[in-house]
């Protein structure tokens, strides 16, 4: 079990920017071991995702490999982080904020606030999740990180409301938009029925790891402070990612 566990670690570590796809032949060479040894491990990592293995028969880190990432990027105490900031943003605007990250096709909530008086969102930190492709959240991750298109198609692309996308080509047509803004809305297309407004937080390299959302009332936060909830979301993601170490360089 532990040689395994080596040779799969030894496997990742010969993939770099340089070399970012490698054969079957290659990695054996690599690793000074038979092609057909190698092959095992490889169909393996392929079957978990780990490694992806593209129409030129090369293999490539895969989806799960960058989830991996994404997860211990941001393993950082959330709630010291980010919560004087959502304190701010649910202090100023009536609604629910969470900030959600990818796991497998879905997202995961991994901290949630709300204002004073507004109904309660059926979400659960660590427990609820949601199909990326009906989140506002979810969204911000796959504009961010393509790979997770995998997972996503995988899982398949379900009706859960009269707005749920359910079509890939109309997902990446809007995938294109919330890149362009900078922001994703949902809008009534989930379980909880509610208009979520989401951002990127990023890591200290640019790395889109989680994104922070508002979740509200169609009327409310459609309405006359729209704008400004969806700059102030935009503000308290920014100011998060510098938390977290990341920096904008400005030439």
């Amino acid at each position: 079990m532990i040689s395994s566990v080596k040779k799969i670690t030894r496997i990742i570590d010969l993939f770099s920017d340089g070399e970012p796809s490698l054969s079957n032949k290659e990695i054996a060479d690599k690793l000074n071991l038979p092609p057909s040894s190698v092959h095992h491990f490889l169909k393996t990592m392929c079957k978990e995702s780990i490694l992806l293995q593209g129409s030129d028969k090369r293999y490539r880190l895969g989806w799960k490999i960058l989830e991996w990432s994404n997860k211990v990027m941001y393993s950082q105490d959330i709630n010291f982080e980010a919560g004087p900031i959502i304190s701010n943003l649910i202090a100023r605007f009536k609604g629910t904020s969470h900030i959600g990250m990818f796991d497998n096709g879905e997202v995961r909530f991994v901290y949630k606030a709300m204002s004073p008086h507004v109904d309660v969102v059926p979400t659960f930190v660590g427990m609820t999740r949601y199909p990326a492709y009906s989140t506002s959240i979810g969204k911000v991750l796959l504009t961010y990180n393509p790979a997770f298109m995998i997972p996503m198609m995988e899982k398949g692309m379900f009706k859960q409301t009269t707005n749920t996308i359910t079509s890939v080509d109309d997902l990446k047509k809007e995938l294109e938009v919330v890149y362009k803004n900078g922001y994703a809305i949902s809008d009534l297309e989930n379980e909880s029925n509610t208009y979520g407004i989401a951002a990127p937080i990023k890591t200290y390299n640019g790395q889109v790891v989680a994104a922070l959302n508002l979740v509200g009332e169609k009327s409310y936060m459609n309405g006359k402070d729209k704008h400004a909830i969806v700059r102030e979301v935009i503000r308290s993601a920014e100011m998060i990612s510098r938390q977290i170490g990341y920096m904008t360089i400005n030439y």
